[in-house]
C-alpha cells in the first residue's frame, strides 16, 4: 500500500532533484530538497482536509486529483499564479513577467520578481485568509455529533444557529483587516477579501446545486443517482460520487488546496528567488507528496479511525486563516504558520488515540434475548 501510493512521489522527486542539480548544481539541489521537505512537513492539515473530500470521489476522480490536480498545483499555483500576480502588479505582459522571473534578484531589491510578489502579499493574504476563514466557520457553526474541544465547539455551534452567522463574522473580519492594512492598501485588501468570500460562497453554492455540501458529503445518499452522476456504497459507508457532483467536489478541492499554498509560495522567496527551483521544490516534490499522503489517508481509512482529525484540521485552517490576515500588517514566519497546523493535527491524533483506547476498555453491552 505504501509503495503503491508513494511510488510516483519518490520517482518524481528523484527526477526533480536531478533537474535541479543539472540546472544549478549542488546548491540548487539542496534548495529544492529543503523547499520540498518544508512543504510536506507544513501541509499535514491540508492533506487531512483534502482526504475527507477525496474519499467522496470515485477512483476515476481520485486519479484526476493526482494527475490534473498536480498539474494545477505545480504549474498553476507555483508558476502561473506568481507570474500573474507580478504581471498585474507591475503592469507587465506575460513575456516581460517571465523575463523578470528568470532574472531572479533578491527579495529586498525593488523591482525584482521576488520583491514585487512579496509586496503583493497583503492582497493574496486577504483573499486566501477570508476563503479559509469561511471554511472554518461553516464547519464549526454546524451542530455535530462528535466534538473535540467541547468548551469551544459547543458555543460555536450555538452561534451557528443564527442565520448567516459565518457571513456576519467574515464581514467583521474583513472590516478589521481593512483598518489594519492602512490607507494605501485598504481598497485593494478589501476587494481581495470580498473576492475570497465570493469565491467560497460561489463554490459552495454550486456544490449545493449538485447536492454536495461544504464538507464534501452527498445529501441525497439514498437515491440512485446524484446530479447527473452516480454514487456507490463503499465498505466504510462513504458515498462515492461521479459525474457533475464529483466535478464540483474536484473544483472545491482545488480551491482549498490553492488557498493552503498561498503562504508557502510567498514564503519560498525567503529561501530562494529562483522560480525554477521553487517550482521543483514546492511543486514537483512537495505538492506530489502531499497528494500521495492525501490518497494514503483515504485508502487506509485513517479519518474514520481517528475521529478528531477532522476537527484538528479545521482548527488548523482557522489558525492559518487568522495568521494570513495578521500578515497583512505584521510579518509572520511561514515556519510558525506550519507548526501551528502540525500542533493541531498532532493534538487531534493523540486525542483520537485516547478516545479509541477508552472505547476498547468499555464493556460491551449485554445481548438481549
Amino acid at each position: 500500500m505504501f509503495l503503491r501510493t508513494f511510488g510516483w512521489s519518490f520517482g518524481v522527486s528523484l527526477v526533480a532533484l536531478a533537474v535541479a542539480f543539472l540546472y544549478g548544481g549542488p546548491q540548487a539541489l539542496f534548495l529544492a530538497l529543503v523547499l520540498g521537505i518544508l512543504e510536506v512537513s507544513l501541509s499535514f492539515d491540508n492533506a487531512v482536509v483534502n482526504a475527507r473530500i477525496l474519499e467522496r470521489m470515485n477512483p476515476f476522480w481520485q486519479k484526476m486529483f493526482l494527475t490534473v490536480g498536480i498539474v494545477i498545483a505545480v504549474f498553476g499555483m507555483r508558476v502561473l499564479f506568481p507570474l500573474l500576480i507580478v504581471g498585474l502588479t507591475a503592469q507587465l505582459n506575460p513575456v516581460e513577467a517571465v523575463q523578470l522571473a528568470l532574472a531572479k534578484g533578491p527579495i529586498e531589491e525593488p523591482g525584482t520578481y521576488a520583491y514585487i510578489l512579496h509586496h503583493a502579499h497583503p492582497q493574496i493574504a486577504a483573499f486566501g485568509g477570508l476563503f479559509l476563514l469561511m471554511i472554518f466557520l461553516d464547519f464549526f457553526f454546524e451542530e455535530r455529533d462528535i466534538k473535540w474541544l467541547h468548551w469551544l465547539e459547543m458555543p460555536l455551534a450555538k452561534v451557528g444557529r443564527m442565520n448567516g452567522a459565518s457571513l456576519v463574522v467574515g464581514l467583521i473580519a474583513l472590516a478589521v483587516i481593512g483598518q489594519l492594512s492602512g490607507p494605501g492598501l485598504q481598497g485593494a485588501v478589501l476587494m481581495s477579501g470580498i473576492f475570497g468570500m465570493v469565491a467560497y460562497f460561489l463554490v459552495k453554492g454550486l456544490g449545493e446545486l449538485f447536492d454536495v455540501d461544504d464538507s464534501g458529503e452527498i445529501d441525497a445518499a439514498d437515491i440512485p443517482a446524484v446530479a447527473g452522476g452516480t454514487h456507490a456504497r463503499v465498505p466504510n459507508r462513504v458515498v462515492q460520487v461521479s459525474g457533475k457532483a464529483a466535478f464540483m467536489l474536484f473544483l472545491y478541492l482545488e480551491m482549498i488546496d490553492a488557498s493552503f499554498s498561498f503562504d508557502g509560495v510567498i514564503g519560498a522567496f525567503a529561501i530562494t528567488s529562483d522560480p525554477i527551483i521553487i517550482a521543483l521544490g514546492l511543486g514537483l516534490i512537495g505538492a506530489m507528496f502531499v497528494r500521495s499522503l492525501t490518497v494514503y489517508l483515504v485508502r487506509q481509512g485513517t479519518l474514520d479511525e481517528y475521529e478528531y482529525l477532522d476537527h484538528g484540521a479545521h482548527w488548523a485552517i482557522g489558525a492559518l486563516a487568522i495568521i494570513l490576515l495578521i500578515t497583512i500588517g505584521i510579518e509572520v514566519n511561514e515556519v510558525v504558520t506550519g507548526l501551528v497546523g502540525v500542533f493541531f493535527i498532532a493534538a487531534a491524533f493523540i486525542a483520537s488515540v485516547r478516545r479509541n483506547r477508552r472505547r476498547a476498555r468499555e464493556p460491551e453491552p449485554a445481548a438481549t434475548a
